[in-house]
């Protein structure tokens, strides 16, 4: 009989956590049954044709808002008091000092009753939620309220500033990290004794990402940015330092494959330094874009000011192409400095102005050695399989013990 695990997330599908989507879809592979439970995000617009496939398999929490969440409140109330009662007092306790306001997370115990017939109809023996911050707090609280053990995964460091992250750990089975730096922040975080419940489970890659022939680097001086625009992903800066390479005369083009709120003074910066004919902003693509953007290029950009450990970092890497990126975060676990990319420091524009210059400097046969480096170290560290499978084991683990 198949394992069943409900999956919490704060939007899903979405254009950038196609690595939740390879989760999910490893994990039933490997003969587990996923109930996908999204908070936001059933109106968004997906590009990707497995991101719109994968909304129908999603249950929305707030597509029905105000009404089914007090009722679900209500009966929750009606048929198990006292957990209700003690539920709600750890709701107002993790919003004292919080991120957030106390009414806030009395709106996250009213997500956890509506989902609580959903996990019981669903036969889920245990929940898992992705990021640290709200979704963490709902599974907690359905699982104070009668529900399955619950887990999370923590992404970047921004989640560990909402609030709440010792008790989340506290209570919960287990708590995955996706690098040795975010397994770090977080034992910053939680008393000694909660450490055995850190475990690292890389984001990975699907074997067809990266089983592909392989593409020699681009001959033209194309590089690409991928990413959410956005301030901590630093394209301002970016455009800063080609700024620099378009004074000293050098030939180049940067593809910045995104969107975001960042969007239009990104494209103010460009028309003020004159760099309309070297830089293009392509708006949202689907993976299937991303993966022809990467190709089309000699390397990947990232000058990030603060990150986890990017995917697509991974997806760069599977491809064989270099990564130039900043030391924060994971990314020097998977980045070594002049063997599969360059390093410098976040925030710098000179430094991030002399790793492009000496990126664009290589000769194809260069690229092609450390993009060769790169795909030998993700293949190793990211098989999505292999992860999942780390994964489907605490999982059951967790199950048995709820059953």
């Amino acid at each position: 009989m198949a394992t069943r695990i409900a999956y919490v997330i704060n939007r899903y599908p979405m254009v950038s956590h196609s690595f939740i989507r390879r989760e999910i879809l490893a994990l039933e592979r490997q003969d587990f049954e996923i109930l996908r439970i999204s908070i936001n995000g059933w109106d968004a617009t997906l590009v990707d044709e497995t991101d719109q496939q994968e909304r129908l398999k999603t249950r929305y929490i707030l597509q029905n808002q105000t009404i089914s969440l007090l009722l679900a409140v209500l009966r929750t109330l009606l048929m198990t008091p006292r957990r209700f009662f003690t539920a709600f007092a750890l709701a107002v306790r993790m919003g004292r000092g919080a991120q957030r306001s106390v009414p806030y997370h009395l709106a996250y115990l009213a997500e956890a009753c509506c989902i609580l017939p959903w996990l019981k109809s669903f036969g889920a023996t245990h929940m898992h939620a992705h990021f640290g911050t709200n979704s963490a707090e709902v599974v907690m609280l359905a699982h104070a309220l009668g529900g399955p053990q619950y887990s999370f995964t923590v992404h970047g460091q921004d989640e560990l500033l909402f609030g709440g992250t010792a008790e989340k750990v506290h209570r919960a089975a287990f708590v995955v990290a996706i690098s040795s730096f975010g397994r770090s922040q977080l034992y910053r975080r939680v008393e000694h004794k909660h450490w055995s419940k850190i475990k690292v489970v890389h984001c990975g890659l699907e074997t067809a990402f990266h089983g592909i022939d392989s593409v020699p680097p681009a001959a033209i001086p194309r590089l690409v940015c991928v990413g959410r625009l956005s301030k901590e992903k630093a394209q301002l800066l970016l455009v800063e330092a080609a700024y620099q390479l378009m004074q000293k005369g050098i030939e180049f083009e940067l593809v910045l494959a995104g969107d975001g709120e960042m969007r239009s003074e990104i494209e103010d910066l460009i028309a003020q330094y004159g760099l309309t004919k070297q830089i293009r902003i392509t708006g949202w693509l689907s993976s299937n874009q991303v993966r022809e953007e990467i190709l089309a290029a000699r390397s990947l950009v990232l000058p990030s000011f603060t990150e986890g450990l990017p995917v697509v970092i991974m997806e760069a890497f599977a491809l064989r192409r270099p990564v130039l990126a900043t030391y924060v975060g994971g990314i020097p676990e998977l980045v070594i400095q002049g063997e599969n990319g360059w390093l410098f420091p976040a925030g710098s524009v000179n430094e991030l102005a002399a790793a492009l210059e000496d990126c664009l400097s290589k000769s194809p046969d260069e690229l092609k050695k450390m993009g060769d480096s790169g795909f030998h170290r993700v293949v190793e560290r990211h098989s999505i399989d292999t992860e999942a499978a780390k994964l489907a084991e605490l999982f059951r683990a967790s199950s048995q013990q709820y059953s």
